[in-house]
């Protein structure tokens, strides 16, 4: 009795970003909630366009993009601050 043997099958690896580089999917449920996430690593990092796809049967949503990690990001700013208008949007009255 010869017994059959199975060799695993090997998915192709997938192709390396160049260093200081990094890919990153987003599986989400809709496209909107995908699109904010890419948009909070973009305010962080240099990044490619993203691309998406259909993310299985139930309709969700993959997104992929690739970040630039050699530019450190710039310190988050607090929500106080980003919700002050810019000392320029207020005009000078010369009347001191």
């Amino acid at each position: 009795m010869t017994s059959a043997r199975t060799t695993p099958t090997r998915t192709p690896a997938e192709p390396v970003p160049p260093a200081g580089h990094a890919d990153i999917r987003v599986v989400a449920a809709s496209p909107e909630t995908a699109r904010r996430v890419a948009e909070v690593l973009r305010r962080c990092f240099d990044s490619t366009e993203q691309r998406s796809y259909p993310a299985g049967r139930e309709g969700g949503t993959r997104l992929h993009l690739t970040v630039d990690t050699t530019h450190p990001p710039e310190p988050a700013r607090s929500w106080l601050v980003t919700s002050r208008p810019a000392a320029a949007d207020h005009p000078q009255d010369d009347k001191a």
